[in-house]
């Protein structure tokens, strides 16, 4: 799995669940916490989406904006996101194609069997658009978030 830090992050323009389309040009000058997740509504991805939220005013206050992208539709994120009160926004990539870009998608290994899927993964982008962190397999989704905020601090 490559790692993309020290490398321009990929461009991007997808729809967001605030009705939003959202691309990387519209965060220039901004550090964005871009996090991969597989689906909306599990355990997993549940905890880690309250991890970001209640890090939320921390991460604000070093200047971070966090997006969550999957291959969830906008109904879903909208759902998820009031049922969880996410303060943030989520971006859906249908055909992964964005995803693919950042490696957070492909073979990854479940339940003992190869499966093409989302990779849990994440990246910071700095605020000249370069990658600046890659986590390419995040195992612990409920701590996360605050290995994120670790290193936004350690900037």
């Amino acid at each position: 799995m490559q790692n993309l830090e020290g490398k321009k992050a990929p461009a991007f323009n997808l729809e967001g669940s605030d009705g939003k389309k959202h691309s990387l040009e519209d965060y220039k000058g901004k550090t964005v916490v871009l996090y991969f997740y597989p689906k909306d509504n599990t355990p997993g991805c549940a905890k880690e989406a309250c991890g970001f939220r209640d890090l939320s005013p921390k991460l604000k206050k070093l200047g971070a904006v966090v997006l969550g992208v999957s291959k969830d539709s906008i109904e879903s994120h909208k759902k998820f996101a009031g049922n969880y009160k996410l303060p943030f926004t989520l971006l859906t990539n249908p055909k992964a194609e964005v995803m693919k870009k950042f490696g957070a998608f492909g073979k990854k290994m479940m339940y003992g069997k190869e499966v093409e899927g989302t990779i849990r993964s994440t990246v910071v982008i700095g605020p000249k658009g370069e990658v600046i962190k890659h986590w390419p397999a995040v195992k612990k989704a409920e701590t996360h978030p605050e290995e994120v905020l670790q290193f936004l601090k350690s900037l």
